[in-house]
């Protein structure tokens, strides 16, 4: 039986449109260019930040990052509209149904700080940068299990992402559940792989509903 519900937070809550447009605006490259090529990189299996190599390859990225930060407001920042419309709704769905719930992902430590003041229902928050690893390292699942306090068949992980989500949660001993949403989710749900998960939803109004599908295939 499924008891905890811990989501990945980019493109899964959090919609990432603004944020990569603001990038494309900061080191001046039209956002449509931009977003191919970020599109190229993600249907090629590369890592998002080459893109700001792709595109400016002198650019010196932790430099502009300071410098952004500086002009303001933060690049990385989360704000309410931000968040995708199904986001809290799902949330408090599942807080009503007794969930024990989290967001854990690749982020920087304020991104702790944004969730929390965006006050959502959930048990516990984790950044990559608190963590001190990344997914889809083994590490950072191991973390999430302990923090639940459940054994791991008991866990569903939410994501959008096969490499960084959904498989390597399944291969931790939790279930998968794959979101086909944003540029990660549309590319990955053409691969053989996206079979591996347990459940599959366009949108977070249906997670509840598969969640229950998969415990009531536990009961039987």
């Amino acid at each position: 039986m499924i008891r905890a519900v811990i989501f990945d937070i980019g493109e899964t809550l959090v919609d990432e449109t603004r944020a990569w447009g603001e990038w494309a605006d900061w080191v001046g490259v039209p956002r449509l260019t931009f977003f191919a090529v970020l599109g190229s990189l993600i249907e090629r299996g590369v890592h998002h930040r080459q893109v700001f190599e792709e595109l400016r390859p002198s650019l010196d990225l932790p430099g502009e990052r300071a410098r952004r930060l500086r002009a303001g407001p933060p690049p990385d920042r989360i704000g309410r509209a931000d968040l995708y419309a199904d986001a809290r709704p799902c949330l408090e769905a599942l807080r009503g149904r007794g969930y024990w719930l989290a967001l854990a992902g690749n982020q920087p430590a304020t991104a702790e700080r944004d969730l929390g003041v965006l006050g959502l229902p959930v048990d516990f928050v984790l950044s990559s940068s608190r963590a001190g690893v990344e997914k889809p390292s083994p590490a950072f699942f191991a973390r999430l299990i302990a923090a639940a306090r459940r054994p791991a068949d008991e866990i569903a992980y939410v994501g959008d992402r096969l490499d960084n989500d959904v498989l390597p949660a399944i291969e931790a001993g939790m279930r998968g559940v794959f979101l086909r949403r944003g540029p990660w989710g549309v590319v990955h749900a053409r691969r053989a792989d996206a079979a591996r998960a347990d459940a599959r939803i366009e949108t977070l109004a249906e997670l509840p509903a598969a969640l229950e599908v998969l415990n009531a295939g536990a009961r039987a």
